[in-house]
C-alpha cells in the first residue's frame, strides 16, 4: 500500500472513531450548529496561522476552543437566542478568513483543499498531530462518559447530584472543537460536522443504550472513510466529499432497515 494512502486510511479510522461517541453527544444535546460554527471558524485560524507565520495546525486548534469559550460566555451573557448568535458568528468568520487570505498576495494556499479537505495529501507531522488529537479527545471522552451523559440526560438532576454542569458543558465544545480543528484536513471546513452528525444520526435509530449508539456510530463512521477512499482511489474522486457522500448512503439505508 502507498505511503499518502496508509497515512490517509490511518487519520480518517481513528477521527472515525473520536467522531462516533462525540457525535452521540452532538446529536443528543442538538449542538449541530455550534458544530457548524466552530468548522466555519476554522477557516479564519487558518488564515490568521499564515498571517503570524506559525502552524496553521496549531492556529486553528487554538482559534477553535477560544471560539468556543467566547460563545459559552456571550450564550450565558447576552440577550440573542442561542441559534442567532450562531447564524451570526458562523458566516462573519467564515468571510473574514477568506478576507484575510485574500490580502496575503505573497502566500499561495489550496483554499479547496481547506473548505473541502485534501485527505490524500496528510503528511507525517499531519498524521502525528491527528493520532494525537484524536487519542487525546477520546480519553477524555472515555473519563467524562458518565458526567456527560447524566448532564445529557437530565441537567437539573445533575446539578442537584452535585455535578459540575457549566464545567462539563464546557468541557464538551472544547472537545468539539479539537476534533473540528483535527479534521479540517480530513473533509474540509464546509464538511466537518457531517462526520460528526450523520455517523451518530444512523446508529441512533438502531441502539438500544448509549454506548450502543456511540459504538454503532464509530463503526459507520469506520466504514464511511474505507468506502470513501475506496472510491477515491478507483473512480478518482474527492476523498473528503466522497467519505461524506458513504456517510449519507449509510444513513438512508438505516432509515430502510426495521427500527429495533
Amino acid at each position: 500500500m502507498a505511503d499518502f494512502l496508509l497515512y490517509a486510511l490511518l487519520a480518517g479510522l481513528s477521527l472515525a472513531l473520536v467522531a462516533g461517541p462525540l457525535g452521540s453527544f452532538v446529536v443528543w444535546r442538538r449542538m449541530a450548529y455550534f458544530g457548524d460554527t466552530l468548522s466555519h471558524a476554522a477557516l479564519l485560524g487558518v488564515a490568521l496561522g499564515f498571517a503570524l507565520d506559525v502552524s496553521p495546525a496549531l492556529a486553528v486548534t487554538v482559534g477553535c476552543l477560544l471560539l468556543a469559550i467566547l460563545l459559552v460566555t456571550l450564550q450565558q451573557r447576552q440577550p440573542l437566542a442561542s441559534d442567532t448568535l450562531l447564524g451570526i458568528l458562523a458566516p462573519s468568520t467564515l468571510s473574514l478568513g477568506l478576507v484575510v487570505l485574500s490580502f496575503m498576495h505573497d502566500v499561495r494556499i489550496d483554499l479547496m483543499a481547506y473548505l473541502f479537505g485534501d485527505l490524500l495529501a496528510i503528511s507525517t507531522t499531519d498524521l502525528a498531530w491527528i493520532l494525537g488529537g484524536s487519542a487525546l479527545v477520546l480519553l477524555l471522552l472515555a473519563a467524562l462518559w458518565r458526567p456527560l451523559l447524566a448532564v445529557t440526560v437530565h441537567e437539573e438532576l445533575a446539578m442537584v447530584e452535585g455535578l459540575p454542569v457549566a464545567g462539563l458543558r464546557l468541557a464538551l465544545m472544547l472537545l468539539i472543537a479539537v476534533v473540528i480543528a483535527v479534521a479540517m484536513k480530513i473533509v474540509g471546513v464546509l464538511l466537518i460536522t457531517s462526520l460528526l452528525i450523520i455517523p451518530a444520526a444512523a446508529a441512533q435509530r438502531h441502539a438500544r443504550s448509549p454506548e450502543q449508539m456511540a459504538l454503532g456510530a464509530s463503526l459507520m463512521g469506520v466504514t464511511a472513510v474505507c468506502g470513501g477512499l475506496a472510491m477515491s482511489w478507483f473512480k478518482d474522486t474527492p476523498a473528503g466529499p466522497s467519505i461524506v457522500v458513504c456517510a449519507a448512503v449509510l444513513f438512508l439505508l438505516s432509515l430502510a432497515l426495521p427500527k429495533r
